[in-house]
């Protein structure tokens, strides 16, 4: 059974980032020279998906002109011998089969709802199993996490969600975790999902997040979902619901796995640092930059020490910052 095309939502209006987020979908937030879902897309075609359905915005079509063909940029690219550019615009324009669907119902919330669209329906209708996962975060990992997920598939037919091991204990309270039974090294069978626990209740230390293999039976559940306490209508509890109706569900613990989340400020700055450490154009450059920032608000805080002043007094330590560059 092979899975052929992967869903991607990218139609919320990324409020944490406004009002950036007014003029620009937070999945188009560069990470240096790229977007954020650029590097999703890269996830899912690196793993053998190339038709792709993408949910997006009804009111901005920067997402579905950053995928198609840009005439204009590449005859002035070409008319001034930037080919490697050109190369590169190219290959971004021919990396999938791009299916656009704009959200039509903003009514009701939550990661479910995307499945509510009737376009959605119609254009997955003939597919047992489906890929989905979100626009706005990505793991990089060898070999790819979707990867990972499509070779257990072909052994464990059924939903499969990624999974990571929480480290820190009091972190688990700010992830679904799943109440798991192993099957074998990375793999375990999934008999529920607890949003959030406490750390003394969760049912163990495996997250369940991020990309889900999903079969077309989840259409049908999706309209018996209740909203949480929120009113958002959560994709984990149709996953739940098919559980307990005894379809077969399992988690795979990714590999060689780093995540990154654009989702907020401070993540998305996060990666953004990371990844331009790794960029070969700025790598060398920037790791210079950042140790003498590092070194700069050392001494700022070592003289604020000595004067007897708290290091983090607001926008008086930003001005002395300032200051000092």
């Amino acid at each position: 059974m092979e899975i052929k095309k992967a869903l991607i939502t990218a139609a919320g209006f990324g409020t944490r980032f406004l009002p950036q987020t007014k003029a620009i979908q937070k999945e188009l937030l560069p990470i240096v020279d790229k977007p954020v879902i650029h590097y999703v897309v890269e996830e899912v075609v690196n793993s053998g998906i190339r038709d792709l359905i993408i949910v997006t915005r009804p009111d901005t079509k920067a997402l579905e002109q950053y995928f198609k063909d840009s005439k204009l940029l590449k005859e002035f690219l070409a008319q001034n011998s930037q080919f490697d550019l050109l190369s590169k615009i190219s290959e971004i324009e021919t990396i999938a089969k791009f299916t656009f669907v704009k959200k039509k119902d903003y009514s009701q919330y939550g990661s479910l709802t995307l499945l509510f669209e009737e376009k959605v329906k119609e254009l997955l209708k003939d597919e047992d199993y489906f890929l989905l996962t979100w626009g706005d975060e990505f793991i990089r990992a060898q070999p790819p996490r979707i990867f990972q997920l499509l070779q257990v598939f072909k052994r464990y037919p059924g939903i499969l969600i990624s999974a990571v091991k929480i480290k820190d204990k009091k972190s688990l309270s700010r992830y679904g975790i799943g109440k798991l039974k192993k099957i074998e090294k990375r793999i375990y069978k999934l008999e529920d999902i607890v949003e959030k626990p406490s750390p003394d209740k969760a049912p163990s230390n495996i997250a369940v997040h991020g990309a889900y293999i999903l079969p077309k039976e989840i259409f049908k559940i999706a309209p018996k979902v209740k909203p949480d306490l929120k009113g958002e209508y959560q994709l984990v509890e149709a996953i739940r619901y098919l559980i307990k109706e005894g379809f077969p569900a399992y988690a795979v613990e990714i590999k060689n796995a780093k995540y990154y989340d654009a989702g907020n400020k401070l993540e998305y700055l996060k990666s953004v640092v990371e990844l331009a450490l790794e960029h070969p154009e700025l790598k060398k450059e920037f790791e210079i930059f950042l140790k003498n920032l590092y070194k700069k608000l050392s001494s700022i805080k070592r003289r604020r020490v000595k004067d007897g002043k708290r290091s983090d007094s607001g926008p008086d330590q930003r001005k002395s910052i300032k200051e000092s560059f």
